[in-house]
Formats: C-alpha cells, sequence, structure tokens
C-alpha cells in the first residue's frame, strides 16, 4: 500500500442538487415575500400605533366632542375591549374561513372606522369608532401574523420576520405617543384617525393582489358557544382589570367582572372538552410550549407597558415633563425594540427560544431595578434612557422568542389559532400590566395624602421593583416549566424542520 493510498480520505456521498436548493431557499427571502411581508407589518405597525395614539390628547378630544373627565377613559377602553374580547375568534375565523378575506374585511373596517372617528362631533359615534378599530385590530393582528408564518417555513426567516413584526409593533406603542401629540399639537387629534386612511386604502389596493389565500381548514363548522363564552370572558376581564385601574380593587365593577370572567374561562374549557368542533381544542393548550409561551408572553408585555406608564408619571409629575416631552424621552425605548427585533433571531439561533426568552427577561428586570436609583434631579433622564434602551432591546428579545415559542410545532391549519392565542396574550398584558401598577402607587398616595414630586416618586419605587420582581419570577418560571423546542413533535413540517428544532434546544 502507497503512502497515497494510506493518507485517502474517506469518499463522501454529495448532497442531492434538489436538497442543497430547498436548504438555501430556505435561508433566502424572495421579492414576493419582501412585499408580503412589507404590506403585513405595515398593517401591524399602524394598529399598534392606534393603541397609544390617543392617549396624549384625550383632554382636548373630551372638550371638543363632549366627554365628562370621568368618562374619558372609554376612548381608550372601547379599543381594548373590542380588540382584546374578539381576537381569538377572529383568530380562528382566518383558519376556518380564510386568512386573507379576513385580513381585507379587517382594514377596510379600519379605514372606515378612522374615517368616522376623525369626523366625530358627539360622544357616540366616537366610541362606535373606536369599537371599529378594536374589532378591525382583533381581525387583522391574528390574520396578519397567521399569513406571516404561513408565508415563511419554520427556521431563520420566520424568526427574522417574526423578529421585525415583534420590533415594528412594540416601537408602535411608543411612536403613538409621540405621534399623538405632534399631530395633536400642529394639526388636530381628528389626524389621529386620518392618518390610518391612506394606509388602509395602500394596504387594500396591494393586499389582493400580493397575498395568497391559504388553504382553510377541513372543518368549515365554528364553535358557536365556545366562540361566545371565550369572547364574553375576554370582555369582561377586560372591563375588570380597566375598572381595577381607574376606581381601584376594592370596587364592585372591578372585581365582579373579573370573577365571572375566570368563571367563563372554566366554562369554555369545559365546552372546548366536549366539543367535536371546538373553537381551541384542549389538546393544543394542553402543550407545553402553547401553554408556558403565551404565559411568558402575558408578563412579558404586562410588565413592558406598565413600566412605560410608571414612567409617564415620574417624568410629568416629578421632572416635570409636559405630554409631548415625555413621549419623546420614550423615543429611546422605541429605538430599543428596534434592536431587540432585530437582535432576537440571532439570539434564537445561538441559544434556542428557551434561552432566549430567560436571557431577555433576566437582562430586562436588571434594566428595571436600576430604575430604582431615580430620584427628583433632573440628571435621573439619564437613567432612564439607559434602562428603558436596554430593557427594550430585551423584552423584545423575549417577546419574539416566545411567539416563536408559541406557533412552533403546528402545521399551517392551526397558525390562525396559534398567533389568536398570541394575539390574546398580548392584549391581556398590555391591560393587565397597567391596572396593577396603577392600584400599586394608588395605594402609596392614599396614604400619604399628597401628590407632590417627592410623594408620587415614593410611590413609583414600589412599583418599579415589583415590576423587575416580576421579569425574574417570569425568567424563573420559564425556566423550569418551560420544555425546549427540541422536545416537541416537528414530523408533521419533515426533516429539515426536524433539524433546526433540534439545533434550537
Amino acid at each position: 500500500m502507497t503512502a497515497h493510498q494510506r493518507t485517502r480520505l474517506p469518499q463522501t456521498t454529495p448532497p442531492e442538487p434538489a436538497t442543497v436548493a430547498l436548504q438555501q431557499s430556505s435561508l433566502r427571502m424572495t421579492g414576493r415575500q419582501r412585499l408580503i411581508m412589507v404590506l403585513l407589518l405595515t398593517a401591524s405597525f399602524t394598529l399598534a400605533v392606534d393603541f397609544s395614539i390617543l392617549n396624549v390628547a384625550l383632554p382636548r378630544i373630551g372638550a371638543d366632542v363632549g366627554f365628562s373627565l370621568e368618562h374619558l377613559q372609554w376612548i381608550a377602553t372601547s379599543f381594548a375591549l373590542c380588540a382584546a374580547g374578539f381576537t381569538l375568534f377572529f383568530g380562528r375565523v382566518a383558519d376556518l374561513f380564510g386568512r386573507k378575506r379576513l385580513f381585507i374585511t379587517g382594514m377596510a373596517l379600519l379605514g372606515i372606522g378612522s374615517l368616522a372617528g376623525g369626523l366625530a362631533t358627539d360622544p357616540g359615534l366616537l366610541l362606535a369608532a373606536r369599537a371599529a378599530q378594536g374589532l378591525a385590530t382583533a381581525a387583522v393582528t391574528p390574520a396578519a401574523l397567521s399569513l406571516l408564518t404561513t408565508s415563511f417555513p419554520e427556521g431563520p426567516l420566520r424568526d427574522k420576520a417574526l423578529g421585525l413584526n415583534g420590533s415594528l409593533m412594540a416601537a408602535g406603542f411608543t411612536a403613538g405617543a409621540v405621534l399623538g401629540g405632534l399631530l395633536t399639537d400642529l394639526l388636530s387629534w381628528r389626524w389621529a384617525f386620518f392618518i390610518n386612511i391612506p394606509i388602509a386604502i395602500f394596504v387594500l389596493v396591494l393586499a389582493p393582489k400580493f397575498l395568497t389565500e391559504s388553504s382553510r381548514g377541513n372543518n368549515t363548522r365554528l364553535d358557536v358557544p365556545g366562540a361566545f363564552t371565550v369572547t364574553l370572558a375576554l370582555l369582561l376581564l377586560v372591563f375588570g382589570l380597566t375598572t381595577a385601574g381607574e376606581k381601584g380593587w376594592a370596587e364592585p365593577l372591578a372585581w365582579a367582572p373579573l370573577a365571572a370572567g375566570l368563571l367563563l374561562f372554566v366554562v369554555f374549557f369545559l365546552i372546548e372538552k366536549n366539543t367535536a368542533h371546538a373553537l381551541v381544542p384542549v389538546t393544543i393548550l394542553g402543550r407545553n410550549n402553547i401553554a408556558w409561551g403565551n404565559i411568558a408572553g402575558i408578563l412579558a408585555f404586562a410588565t413592558e407597558t406598565s413600566l412605560v406608564f410608571v414612567l409617564t408619571l415620574y417624568l410629568q409629575q416629578v421632572l416635570g415633563y409636559t405630554p409631548l416631552g415625555a413621549g419623546l424621552a420614550f423615543a429611546v425605548l422605541g429605538a430599543g425594540t428596534v434592536a431587540g427585533g432585530i437582535i432576537a433571531p440571532h439570539l434564537i439561533g445561538k441559544l434556542g427560544t428557551k434561552k432566549t426568552i430567560i436571557s431577555g427577561l433576566t437582562v430586562q428586570a436588571a434594566a428595571t431595578g436600576s430604575l430604582l436609583f431615580l430620584n427628583t434631579d433632573q440628571a435621573s433622564l439619564a437613567i432612564v434612557l439607559i434602562a428603558t434602551f436596554v430593557g427594550g432591546v430585551a423584552n423584545l428579545a423575549a417577546i419574539v422568542g416566545f411567539m416563536v415559542t408559541a406557533t412552533t410545532g403546528l402545521p399551517n391549519t392551526e397558525q390562525g389559532l396559534a398567533t389568536g392565542l398570541t394575539t390574546m396574550s398580548q392584549q391581556i398584558g398590555i391591560t393587565m400590566g397597567i391596572p396593577v401598577m396603577s392600584s400599586i402607587i394608588a395605594a402609596s398616595l392614599l396614604q400619604s395624602g399628597v401628590a407632590g414630586p417627592e410623594q408620587v416618586l415614593a410611590a413609583v419605587l414600589p412599583a418599579i421593583g415589583i415590576n423587575a420582581g416580576l421579569c425574574l419570577a417570569t425568567a424563573a418560571t420559564v425556566g423550569f416549566f418551560l420544555r425546549a423546542p427540541a422536545e416537541h413533535e416537528p414530523a408533521e413540517h419533515g426533516p429539515l424542520n426536524s433539524v433546526r428544532l433540534n439545533a434550537g434546544s
């Protein structure tokens, strides 16, 4: 045997050209996919902006339209009730009757509602317009998310798309406060409604041409008892949480709807357990990644959005900023969320979704904890800016990790349900956090009996500490209960996805 023969490497079989092409195509985004992503993200960002765009303008709206001060919160509550209450119902409707159709219908409703809101001269029409915007949000958000997840296969491309979606939606909440202040000061609060109309027209013109209707579920029967029960339960839950934030937890109008809502959730579970055509099959809720992924999502949204509320009080009542100035300060948070959405897919590729969620929430807890050093000095603004940027990056990493976790391992026919659940988690988290933080602050202020800068600071700091503690508790809960994605059954998605899931753990 010659030396050449002794050192000859073993023969390997080169991969089939079709396999190589499939692997490469799964890592590149086509021109059509880019256009689809632009359409869907434009709609999602616009709806996220609508959550907060009217907040800084509420006093002026009340004066112009005829709302009394104690009823102003219904301008926001009417939107939140519909957005959270109907999201799961519309998510399933998208699966059964067509996501593209529901997406287009929802965008048309957004345009009509925005036109009515901009022209409103009495409270009834304005509330109807906000309810229409909330229903549009409940229809479009899960439809857009499910169109996004079904347009991109599980893997790096879907992670990237969900990362951009998460960052733009989170940035939209911040941008809404800034944009609402600018439009109200420079033009009129009515432009906070009118600005949606050209965006809706843009999407409605292009969506029929470029979006493809997804295949519908084989079962086209809708679980009406389940849909009615869960929608009513969510409406009561959001109403109770909102009332608690306004009037305190001792108010019967707060805890009575909450108790009724929780009871209806039990009834809903029993209905789904004994229904052949369940709105939310119990087997789906029993999946580890669906259940614990959505719990992580609720708390990730609750902690960050409630922190914005707490810091808004601090900036205005302690440091003396105007509403517009406070909104501009949160532009740093918006930049952090965009950066987090870009970084998150890379973290998921290296750490896996579980570790990304845990790391994001842990860093968010540290950033939030640094806010305990705030005081009445104007120099504290630097702490706010740094902490909100770092916390925004970390929070978005956790949110994208939750979205990927909670939509993984399901066939395309159930993606509307999965994204409906993630959207519901988002809405509940946004609604739940503020009343909790508000009650903590209110209890402290009631004890002092004064609402000066020192007293507000003393009330804000315990809320910040509890917020940071919730982040750490959520990270620990996820670490203990959430199983790594590799433990799920990826068979329905093929061998390439199986390799990806195992690598991601």
